[in-house]
């Protein structure tokens, strides 16, 4: 749902099972955050792009298909 987010994902080798425990949520939530199953927040977004240390603004980052 969000392949600039998977394209950086990748590029620094963070499973969402790795970034669901950084963000202390379940890679089950996090997962359908990301596959559009539920709603991701804004602060959601920031605390990833924060964690991933992306340097993209946040609607680059979660750009839909």
């Amino acid at each position: 749902m969000y392949p600039n987010l998977e394209a950086e994902m990748a590029r620094r080798k963070v499973t969402r099972l790795e970034l669901a425990e950084k963000l202390k949520m379940t890679a089950t939530t996090l997962g359908n955050k990301l596959n559009g199953k539920s709603d991701i927040s804004l602060p959601e977004c920031l605390a990833i792009k924060k964690e991933l240390n992306i340097n993209m603004t946040v609607d680059e980052l979660f750009k839909t298909e």
